[in-house]
């Protein structure tokens, strides 16, 4: 009688194809990090953590200080005072005196919960022929009206070691960037008041038009994208949590000019692409119109 077939041995993932660079610094070896992984130019890897959804952790550069909104004052209670007895007098009413009628209080106005002016930026940038010139924090995608930002409303610069912070310490990311003539890099965070929508905007400038978007047509995740409407020269990439009570979330990967921007977008359950699509298209429109 035949004897029955072994299991078969468990397939490895495939390992990511390396992509050429515009030069030849040293090869880095790419690590292995569960979760969805960000294939970069010369196939480095990196891995997302998908934090909870508002959650302010360390991995996150600009994500500092948690923005609340201001409490409502409790509202005041006026009473009226009873009248006092005078000197002399007895505890029971006087027979002749009649009582003197107390005013009903003047009703207080309500307050109305506010939130605190956001300060106009001093900022300055302009574009002109693909090229951006100025501070690169002016081209982040602006806060809406119906949002608060993380940190400075005017966002931050992330420095090398802010950028390497978001990779695995193995990994030359400054000789990577460096070879596709990489300048600098901006960033912001802002979580709509309802505390359903967090959108983080990051921007890096290059030295040349062609060299960002090189860049940006090799940047990948670990899994297809997909186009998203209404942004040409642009791709998605989705992540759906394991669980609806979990954070799901959307990465949007475009370039204008000598600009690479992308926008992460965290909702709870699985993500609407139509989140991207808006926040893709308002990134791009800031970008071309400076």
């Amino acid at each position: 009688m035949p004897e029955p077939p072994a299991d078969p041995e468990p397939t490895p993932a495939p390992e990511p194809t390396p992509v050429p660079a515009p030069t030849a610094p040293p090869e880095p070896q790419p690590q292995s990090q569960p979760g969805p992984t960000r294939r970069l130019p010369r196939a480095v890897g990196v891995g997302l953590s998908v934090a909870g959804l508002l959650a302010v952790t360390a991995a996150s550069a600009a994500v500092t200080v948690a923005v609340g909104r201001p409490d409502r004052p409790a509202h005041p209670a006026a009473a009226a005072a009873p009248p006092s007895a005078g000197p002399g007098s007895s505890a029971g009413p006087s027979p002749s005196a009649s009582p003197t009628p107390t005013p009903p209080p003047a009703p207080s106005p309500t307050p109305t919960p506010t939130v605190a002016p956001r300060p106009s930026s001093t900022l300055q940038g302009s574009a002109s022929g693909g090229k951006h010139s100025g501070d690169l924090r002016y081209f982040l995608l602006p806060v809406p009206d119906d949002a608060d930002p993380y940190g400075s409303p005017d966002g931050a610069m992330m420095s090398m070691d802010d950028l390497q912070a978001r990779y695995s310490k193995s990994v030359d990311l400054k000789g990577i960037l460096d070879s596709w003539g990489f300048k600098d890099a901006a960033t912001r965070t802002y979580r709509t008041r309802d505390g359903k929508t967090e959108v983080r905007t990051d921007l890096r400038r290059f030295g040349r038009t062609d060299r960002a978007q090189g860049f940006a047509d090799n940047t990948s995740f670990d899994r297809s994208s997909f186009a998203i409407d209404g942004v040409p020269n642009a791709k998605g990439y989705v992540f759906k949590p394991e669980q609806q009570a979990y954070t799901g979330e959307l990465v949007g990967i475009g370039v204008v000019g000598d600009v690479v921007y992308e926008v992460t977008v965290e909702v709870q359950g699985d993500p609407d692409k139509a989140l991207l699509s808006d926040a893709m298209k308002r990134a791009r429109d800031h970008l071309a119109d400076g």
